[in-house]
């Protein structure tokens, strides 16, 4: 890392500093967000890294951002973390509540230093109510906050998807968004605040819209018996005759009217709202879409309005040929990964740096952010530099 310098990034966020206390999941998530949006994060951990996802080398979790490696059990060292605190915007952790006040870099200790600091808590269970500091996963998240019973096309047991909705959806995206919220908040009033992002709040808020239809209602908390969840034959999943599938999805009648004709079965196929003979055509688009190979349908509805298109594994995706024009994978250090997101007109984010190496931006990073006595630390086993 002996080319760190701050303000790398090119995104909407440059210049903004955050410091990133080292965890698993929506926390390295949320940073990595935040540092593809052009902000100057550090990531601080323990010598030797963190908990990673696979080889460091391909933990996309750590992208972006060079690795600080502080014992903390070493005095020096939290006072060299508390010096970087008090130099940053944010500061991100994702421990059990308590567990940085304990450290003596609770909100407490760090807001005494730095006024204006955004200090973002990432928990499944929140920083408060009866099982805060129970430990968790994220389909035990998404369980109770009502959120995991309605999934799956199986009415006899819910299906969880990977932990994409809870730790990254309800979790990491809002601890995002309450940072960013609290930083423009700071900018009027010039106080920073603590953002308490639970994974059960972040999950629940996603089901706005369900509740909004269970309230009116439209849905049924049985499942594969809603519009969106199966119980409709025209949104649902189809299997071809080489074992893959194609996602269905025309809830207009234009739409569906489009799909119909394009599967050659309007002379065949109840009106579609016919309740009483929905098995009926589900039975019909079962056996059509069995007639031909996934490939051959995707080319029969490439382009149309039919809301009908394959489903692909990550990297046949990363090659359709809409994904690959707006480049929404890229290819980085030999490692195919999502590229930054959303975008911008203006200050376009983009990709700085890959995963870091634990400890290897120490020395360059220290120095950068203004902490005194680097060689000091270094020396001691305070700081490591890998």
């Amino acid at each position: 890392m002996a080319d760190y310098a701050l303000d790398q990034g090119t995104g909407p966020l440059r210049g903004i500093k955050v410091v990133e206390i080292a965890g698993i999941g929506p926390g390295p998530h949320a940073a990595t967000i935040l540092a593809d949006l052009g902000a100057d994060v550090i990531r601080v951990e323990k010598p030797g890294g963190a908990a990673s996802a696979g080889p460091r080398e391909t933990d996309l979790l750590t992208r972006g951002r060079p690795s600080v490696a502080l014992d903390l059990k070493n005095p020096d060292a939290l006072a060299a973390l508390l010096e970087l605190i008090a130099g940053a915007d944010v500061l991100l952790e994702g421990m059990r509540p308590g567990v940085t006040e304990r450290l003596g870099i609770g909100p407490d200790d760090c807001l005494a230093r730095n006024p204006r600091l955004v200090y973002g808590r990432m928990t499944g269970w929140g920083q408060s109510g009866p099982w805060a500091h129970t430990a968790g996963h994220d389909m035990n998240y998404i369980a109770v906050s009502g959120v995991l019973h309605g999934f799956g096309q199986d009415r006899d047991r819910p299906h969880f998807p990977s932990n994409v909705v809870g730790d990254f959806g309800g979790g990491s995206t809002y601890l995002v968004i309450g940072v960013l919220a609290a930083l423009l908040e700071a900018r009027v009033s010039g106080r920073g605040q603590v953002v308490d992002a639970a994974i059960v709040d972040g999950s629940a808020h996603l089901n706005l819209m369900w509740a909004s239809m269970l309230a009116a209602g439209f849905g049924s908390e049985q499942r594969v018996s809603n519009l969106l969840d199966g119980g409709i034959p025209y949104y649902a999943l189809y299997e071809t005759s080489d074992g893959k599938h194609m996602s269905v999805g025309p809830l207009e009648p234009q739409f569906y009217a489009e799909l119909v004709e394009r599967l050659g079965i309007g002379d065949r196929v109840p009106e579609r709202h016919d309740f009483e003979r929905m098995g009926e055509l589900k039975d019909i688009l079962t056996e059509t879409f069995r007639s031909r190979t996934q490939a051959e349908w995707a080319e029969v509805f490439d382009g149309s309005d039919a809301c009908c298109a394959p489903v692909l594994p990550m990297t046949e995706a990363a090659a359709h040929p809409h994904i690959s024009a707006r480049e929404v994978y890229v290819e980085r250090g030999g490692v195919l990964q999502p590229a930054p997101a959303p975008r911008f007109s203006r200050t376009e984010a983009t990709l700085t740096t890959g995963p870091s190496v634990a400890g290897g931006g120490t020395r360059d990073v220290l120095e950068a952010w203004g902490v005194s006595g680097v060689d000091a630390l270094l020396e001691s086993g305070a700081a490591v530099q890998a």
